[in-house]
């Protein structure tokens, strides 16, 4: 079987086009070796794949031509202890992490700021420069 319809059929990527690019990008190992979308693959092969921060890495069970239920996808394959605790690693990171954008203090100023800055400005309306003379 394929192995870009192999990770599609077990849920790891919504399409096919999906999976084959992440292969092409070399994000998918099979045996420690780099693969290619149409490379076959059998029952007992270690699939590793790295998805945004995270590389799960995974033993084939089953092989299904078809698409089918999350359920049924998840007995085609066994995650890795090793892998398990990996993710669960990274998730704990990232909850303790603090968002990078609230420790931004100074920079472009939002819509509301902005607005708040022209209403102040339009009360001093003799501290701006006219074309016009007041008498």
């Amino acid at each position: 079987m394929r192995l870009d319809k192999w990770l599609w059929a077990a849920r790891f990527y919504k399409t096919r086009t999906l999976a084959t690019d992440e292969i092409a990008k070399g994000r998918v190992r099979v045996n420690s070796l780099e693969a290619k979308p149409a490379r076959d693959i059998k029952a007992g092969d270690t699939v590793a794949m790295r998805q945004g921060p995270v590389t799960r890495t995974v033993v084939i069970r089953g092989l299904s031509q078809q698409r089918g239920a999350a359920p049924v996808a998840q007995q085609l394959y066994e995650e890795t202890p090793e892998s398990l605790h990996l993710r669960e690693a990274t998730a704990e990171l990232r909850r303790l992490n603090n968002e990078p954008a609230a420790s931004i203090e100074h920079g472009r100023p939002t819509k509301r700021d902005r607005r708040s800055i022209d209403k102040a400005g339009s009360k001093n309306w003799g501290d701006r420069w006219s074309a016009s003379v007041d008498p």
